[in-house]
């Protein structure tokens, strides 16, 4: 028993306070401190850790009481160091947990999108239908409108002029590989031998104004490139009303605009101009594709991409061009007239002038139609074919005549040496007569 601070010994001997030990005794790896009583002689200290009456400055162990019957010597009860290594070894293990989940949840999102995209899983629902073949003019091919709209942009410019105090802006196609480019006179204008030509790909080269034809609107310029790409031409004379048509251009400056259209009407004659200024004819072609300031010079294509006309004039009823747009009235010259004066222009620097030798005026005789002419030059295409001044020329090769500027208009769409047949009234006889036209002298 104890008494105080006492010990007694197994043997009933008692000690006051703890006998000194020189060396403490061990139970397993744990020192007992010196003069403490031995822990496996002991049951008085058993539970020493939770002894409220304890002193805490004293040492004690903690005592395993052996089992009955044991002779080996008892282990003292183990404790847990918090701080041990075990402890910290689950860290790594909930980071790996954490790692799979995510990859689990990751190749799962992944399955469940192929699912839906292939053909819809439960709560996706799809849209649309799968595996039809794309119509015809989806695929685009050549002959379609899309594929000839395509053929032909790099083949189609943007010109623009300085001069008169600002800038001119038109269209304009290339006719040759090495350079040549058809526009229109009025885009080109006056007093100015240079420009600029934009292509579709943005790129920017300098031109030369080669030679002009104003009265007919045809101008050439040459860009200092080779390699280009020609556009094919057309046969305009075997265009027919009702034929589909693009017009390719830079209206309002929006470059590499395509539009398409109808051809409304062929030989729509017409004077343009104003007082004063440069007058100019047309026996054009009438499209209700839409134009518009910018189209000029552009290119008139059939529904097999050939051209067949040059853009030129539009009809509104805007006071003037600043507020003129599309109506659906849209002229461009025929390109076997284009074309000629181009090649004249290029081969020579100049463009002849197709004549028939013969004056235009006066009034219309008694409202019916026909065109009267003023005077006859001697030895000339008219005078040659039997006409005189005073008869009234009817028709051209068919086309009624209603002003002046239809038989001019008309006359000078041909080349000079075409044979062109006339139906005119002299008095009140209707005569007919074939006129080789000729090249003015100019």
């Amino acid at each position: 028993m104890t008494d105080g601070w006492n010990w007694r010994q197994p043997d009933g001997s008692a000690t006051q306070g703890y006998p000194l030990s020189p060396v403490p005794p061990t139970v397993g790896a744990r020192a007992v401190p010196a003069g403490a009583p031995d822990p496996a002689s002991s049951p008085w200290w058993s539970d020493a850790l939770h002894d409220p009456w304890r002193n805490p400055g004293t040492p004690a162990a903690v005592v395993v009481q052996a089992s009955p019957g044991s002779t080996a010597a008892a282990s003292p009860e183990p404790v847990t160091d918090p701080d041990a290594a075990g402890r910290r070894g689950l860290a790594p293990m909930f980071l790996v947990s954490l790692v799979t989940a995510l990859l689990a949840g990751a190749l799962g999102g992944a399955l469940g999108y192929a699912l839906a995209v292939r053909g819809g899983v439960d709560g996706v629902t799809p849209l649309g239908s799968a595996g039809a073949e794309p119509p015809a003019s989806a695929r685009r091919p050549p002959e379609s409108l899309a594929g000839v709209a395509e053929r032909l942009l790099p083949s189609v410019v943007t010109v623009r002029v300085s001069g008169n105090g600002g800038v001119g802006l038109g269209s304009g196609f290339v006719v040759t590989q090495d350079g040549y480019v058809i526009t229109n006179d009025h885009v080109v204008g006056t007093g100015s031998d240079t420009a600029t030509v934009e292509f579709n790909d943005g790129s920017v080269a300098p031109a030369e104004v080669v030679g002009k034809d104003p009265e007919a609107d045809i101008a050439v310029i040459k860009v200092a490139r080779t390699g280009l790409k020609p556009i094919e031409f057309g046969d305009s004379e075997a265009v027919a009303v009702g034929d589909p048509v693009l017009a390719f251009g830079t209206p309002l400056s929006l470059a590499n605009t395509v539009t398409s259209g109808i051809v409304s009407a062929l030989d729509r004659t017409f004077r343009n101009g104003e007082p004063g200024g440069q007058v100019r004819y047309y026996a054009a072609i009438q499209t209700d594709a839409a134009v518009n300031r910018g189209n000029s010079g552009g290119p008139l294509v059939d529904g097999a991409g050939r051209v067949i006309g040059v853009n030129s004039v539009i009809q509104t009823p805007a006071v003037d061009e600043e507020t003129a747009g599309n109506v659906g009235l849209a002229f461009a010259i025929p390109i076997n007239q284009a074309k000629r004066l181009a090649q004249e222009i290029i081969d020579t620097g100049k463009a002849r002038r197709t004549v028939i030798g013969a004056g235009v005026g006066g009034t219309r005789s008694g409202g019916s139609g026909g065109v009267r002419l003023s005077s006859v030059e001697p030895a000339g295409p008219a005078a040659e074919a039997g006409l005189r001044a005073g008869d009234i020329v009817l028709k051209l090769d068919g086309k009624p005549l209603e002003e002046p500027s239809d038989l001019i208009a008309l006359v000078r769409k041909y080349a000079p040496g075409s044979v062109v047949s006339l139906e005119y009234r002299r008095g009140s006889e209707r005569q007919s007569a074939s006129v080789t036209l000729a090249a003015d002298a100019k």
